[in-house]
């Protein structure tokens, strides 16, 4: 039965630069994958969060279904938001655009 069983640190020792390098490679890799998926991912959400937010601003329904009246509306600051956001948005979708094409560079997978 103990012939079964590998001594793991023994073998940990034992092991040659070429092993111990492609062991660190492999665990440097799949961090980097793994947090540049999640950092495309991030930004992805960002951008559907803030669609939402412009599509959200050109609601201006009456208070109440009787009524004739309008929530409060600011043209000026409806102008100002939607041009913040839709900046925002273009520029985090330039960035989502580099980051998935860098992804699939680096790690040689499509995203």
């Amino acid at each position: 039965m103990e012939a079964e069983l590998k001594p793991r640190f023994i073998e940990s020792l034992q092991r040659n630069n070429d092993q111990i390098r492609e062991d660190r490679a492999r665990t440097i890799g799949a961090d980097s994958e793994l947090l540049y998926r999640r950092r495309i991912e991030d930004i992805e959400l960002k951008i559907k969060r803030l669609e939402r937010e412009q599509e959200g601003l050109i609601d201006i329904s009456p208070l109440d279904r009787n009524s004739l009246t309008f929530a409060d509306f600011q043209p000026e600051t409806f102008v100002q938001k939607d041009i913040e956001l839709s900046l925002t948005i273009r520029n985090l979708n330039i960035q989502l655009e580099v980051a998935v094409k860098r992804f699939e560079y680096l790690f040689g997978k499509t995203f």
